[in-house]
């Protein structure tokens, strides 16, 4: 009996065939460049990290990894919850998540074409939205203030 290869999956995200070019060596370039700018930049660099010592930052960066890949890929590697580390963090305020989606958008934008960094930078968008919501319940100030940061809006 002869076994046939198994099929590739197709992945659709919003309607849109996944383009090829979106893998895994391309989620890997923008983790690490993304959390090269945030580690030196003078507002982020500081929180994270205060929050991941030094030996923790490779262990940090591949469930990054694994959290991209789960999330663009649909492959089932990441394990874990993204949202209670944050909520540890009292000082992430509204300017800490400008900073980190427009370094977000200026990763995504130099290492994918357009197609691709706009999937990354919706999602990024999303996930900073959902996650401010989560901070201000919390914190117990008035969620429904909270709008959601929009792209026009990063420097």
């Amino acid at each position: 009996m002869r076994s046939r290869p198994a099929p590739e999956r197709t992945i659709v995200i919003d309607g849109k065939l996944l383009p090829d070019i979106l893998n895994e060596t391309k989620i890997h370039a923008i983790v690490h460049g993304f959390y090269g700018k945030i580690r030196k930049d003078n507002l982020l660099g500081p929180i994270f990290n205060g929050a991941i010592a030094p030996e923790e930052w490779p262990v940090h960066l591949a469930k990054m990894c694994d959290f991209w890949s789960a999330t663009l890929l649909r492959t089932d590697r990441y394990e874990g919850r993204p949202l209670p580390p944050h909520l540890a963090i009292p000082e992430l305020e509204e300017v800490h998540f400008h900073r980190w989606l427009s370094l977000f958008r200026a990763t995504v934008e130099t290492l994918c074409p357009p197609e691709i960094a706009d999937l990354f930078l919706d999602r990024a968008l999303r996930i900073a939205h959902s996650f401010r919501l989560a901070i201000a319940f919390r914190r117990g100030e008035d969620s429904m203030r909270i709008t959601p940061i929009l792209r026009e809006a990063l420097s």
